[in-house]
């Protein structure tokens, strides 16, 4: 199954909380669970938003993915279908 995360990040958190949310946004691209495929990974341009499209057959492996940024983003899971054109899957 496939799912686009989108992480809105918070706009009220100081310097120094949007420092850790970079680190622990590296720690996951550094240890990406096993089960999970991140198969693209886009930005806002204004750096308010990041989409993660990921592939698991776990969805409790989608909410350990998000534990560690509680507090810091708000994230929203939408379960995707990839799609070839109006009216065909």
């Amino acid at each position: 199954m496939h799912y686009m995360l989108i992480n809105r990040t918070r706009t009220d958190l100081t310097p120094e909380q949007y420092a850790e949310l970079g680190r622990r946004a590296q720690g996951f691209y550094d240890n990406i669970p096993q089960g999970v495929r991140l198969i693209g990974d886009w930005a806002a341009n204004d750096h308010s938003r990041t989409f993660a499209l990921l592939e698991t057959d776990d969805p409790e492996l989608l909410r350990q993915i998000q534990a560690p940024f509680a507090g810091l983003v708000d994230i929203e899971v939408v379960e995707v279908t990839q799609v070839q054109g109006w009216g065909k899957r």
